[in-house]
């Protein structure tokens, strides 16, 4: 790994540390300081009026949300393809950003596919347009995030970037179940638990450590399990559920919450259709309101995914499922976000 990546590495690992600390005169943690959340006049929803699905999920998801008409954006390409060239994407692009007021700061994309830009995830080409050093050839660094640990709540006033996440799912009644779940989510401050899985499988437990300090450092501010263990199961109280293997195992036997968060640190698991190793669609099926996936070959670099620490404490200060999970992943071209972008369940009214 080259010295840079070192630097990153080490830098994600005192994440928690920063993350706690607090001014020597305050005695309230630094997660208990609200953050403010996105609404629906900071999102544009993209539809893609060629796709019978992408127009049925963005007419329901506008009501749900009560998108106002001029944060619609609708573009036509052939929706048969799990991934499209760079030219066919930046000419999308470009509509996309002619339609985009100025004003909006994250994009939703209403469809299952394509998921995929070229080298790169999708959601990544549409938050900060299509560049191969978010790509690799092989276990290499990719493009920073400007975005990650950050407490802004204009990324795109601040970075240009909007954060992208896409509501997908096999079917209409799934995306329609998943957007529920998150409007359902919204100021909810539910009770539950943290589920952080080191597993017999090495390489994709990459992210152990991160977990393990997780946990030391959300003691006693939010129930978060460390486990050395394959899965869990019958539990009824899942909030945040991270780990590492191909397949996860007794996934459904558990109770996600309303705006939980899943995935599983493996090579292709945004991959949504089609992939030999387990969809990130699998933890949506089972109840969760968000997942993340690798739609290239990552390798296990931690860079690469979620952060538990720091999705966790955004997302318990208020910020939306989007920003949090967003502001966690340090390199993310190689991975696509799915879910409702604006569950919000411990935002403050």
């Amino acid at each position: 790994m080259a010295t840079n990546s070192r630097l990153i590495f080490l830098k994600i690992l005192l994440v928690p540390l920063l993350l706690f600390s607090f001014p020597a005169q305050s005695e309230v943690p630094l997660l208990y300081m609200p953050l403010p959340s996105l609404s629906n006049r900071d999102i544009a929803v993209i539809v893609n009026d060629a796709d019978p699905l992408s127009v049925r999920i963005a007419n329901y998801y506008k009501n749900k949300r009560s998108i106002a008409n001029d944060r619609m954006i609708h573009i036509n390409f052939n929706p048969g393809h799990k991934s499209i060239p760079k030219g066919q994407f930046e000419a999308i692009k470009r509509q996309v950003d002619a339609k985009t007021p100025a004003q909006v700061q994250a994009y939703v994309l209403t469809w299952m596919q394509p998921y995929r830009v070229g080298c790169m995830s999708i959601t990544t080409a549409f938050a900060a347009g299509y560049d191969e050093s978010f790509c690799s050839k092989g276990c290499k660094p990719t493009r920073n995030n400007p975005y990650f640990n950050s407490t802004t709540d204009k990324p795109f006033k601040k970075y240009n970037w909007r954060p992208t996440m896409m509501l997908a799912g096999e079917d209409f009644a799934a995306v329609k179940a998943l957007i529920d779940r998150g409007v359902a989510s919204d100021y909810t401050n539910p009770s539950g638990s943290a589920y952080l899985l080191k597993t017999s499988d090495k390489a994709r437990s990459s992210r152990g450590l991160l977990f393990f300090k997780t946990a030391l450092m959300f003691k006693g501010l939010w129930p978060t399990n460390y486990l050395e263990q394959d899965y869990i199961e019958n539990k009824t109280d899942v909030m945040f559920y991270f780990t590492g293997l191909k397949h996860v195992s007794k996934i459904s036997s558990n109770t996600f919450l309303p705006g939980a968060v899943a995935d599983h640190l493996t090579s292709t698991g945004g991959v949504l259709t089609g992939g030999k190793q387990m969809s990130i669609l699998e933890w949506l099926k089972a109840g969760a309101t968000g997942s993340y996936g690798a739609v290239v070959e990552p390798c296990n670099f931690i860079q690469k995914f979620p952060n538990p620490a720091v999705m966790m404490h955004y997302y318990l200060r208020g910020n939306t499922l989007i920003e949090a999970y967003w502001k966690s992943v340090a390199w993310p071209g190689q991975g696509v976000f799915v879910g409702e972008p604006l569950a919000k369940p411990f935002a403050f009214k």
